[in-house]
């Protein structure tokens, strides 16, 4: 099983492009495995998309993903269109995933539409997504979404891997159904390994196959105490949006305690980790990044398979 480290922003927005770049170089040449995006439609967040754009023209080892992108709250043909560009540019380093969002999300009730549905449009629109990246011709009749026409261009030279993410039954379904891979966010061990065991059955019943090593999970850390202010202001804001869905999502302490805390997951079968710094400013972004580089990533990551 291959374990790989990736670093997500989270909730922390760089002040500055110049303090953003710094960091990225700090990854690619630090040994991070790839850098994740997440997606707020209304917010300070940098838009996932433009983002995966700007890292393929900046980087040339790192990998890239959403992390994950609202496909509910997008065309999925100019998603697509975006991908294969991405695709392109980056000779082939973009992972999406993608979720339903939550239904407390202020863009339901900006652009009056219905967080009810988002569920249905999300798997059709994942659906369609695939068919346009990788037919020639598309023909689709849906609920949601019509297209009669050419696939996009330029065709990925491989398939573009679609990932999902959720632990709810229905995610857990949409990942069987629709998915190359599972990305759960800020779940504990025991809530993570449910979720596996629960696709793999899934994935029996629509005789599909996802690879063992496909599993993932969003974790936010920190090496510090758990009460340090950035810890405390973290919890808050989660508990505020309604996020904290699982007994203990973190991996917070001494380097040793992170590094257990992450096996405990590899224990569970989970092979990938976007790992969000919980910092309080870019500079404490730097320190933290540093500090997984030189301390978590050796003790966790294993050699690729020959």
């Amino acid at each position: 099983m291959s374990v790989r480290i990736g670093i997500g922003l989270g909730l922390h927005t760089p002040a500055s492009p110049r303090d953003y770049w710094r960091w990225v170089e700090q990854c690619e040449t630090g040994g991070i495995d790839s850098i994740w995006h997440s997606d707020q439609m209304l917010g300070t967040m940098l838009e996932p998309l433009a983002m995966l754009a700007a890292l393929a023209a900046r980087t040339a080892r790192l990998r890239f993903g959403t992390n994950a992108l609202v496909l509910a709250f997008r065309d999925p043909l100019l998603v697509a269109k975006q991908l294969a560009a991405i695709h392109f540019l980056s000779d082939g380093r973009v992972f999406p995933v993608f979720g339903v969002g939550n239904a407390n999300d202020p863009y339901w009730s900006a652009t009056k539409r219905f967080a009810t549905t988002r569920g249905p449009r999300s798997n059709e629109a994942l659906t369609l997504l695939r068919l346009l990246l990788e037919q020639e011709a598309v023909d689709h009749a849906g609920d949601h979404f019509r297209y009669r026409g050419p696939g996009v261009g330029p065709r990925p030279s491989m398939p573009i891997p679609l990932w999902t993410g959720g632990h709810s039954a229905a995610a857990i379904r949409r990942t069987a159904l629709l998915g190359d891979g599972w990305l759960g966010g800020l779940i504990d061990p025991d809530t993570a390994a449910a979720a596996r065991r629960g696709i793999r059955a899934a994935l029996a019943e629509t005789g599909r196959h996802i690879e063992d090593d496909h599993y993932g999970v969003v974790l936010p850390f920190r090496i510090g105490s758990v009460d340090d202010a950035p810890v405390l202001g973290w919890r808050e804001r989660l508990r505020a949006r309604d996020a904290a869905t699982a007994a203990d999502p973190f991996a917070i302490g001494t380097p040793d305690a992170v590094i257990a805390r992450l096996r405990r997951y590899v224990a569970a079968g989970i092979s990938k980790f976007v790992l969000s710094p919980i910092v309080a400013d870019d500079a404490d972004l730097i320190a933290q990044t540093e500090l997984l580089i030189r301390h978590v990533v050796p003790a966790i990551e294993n050699p690729p398979s020959r």
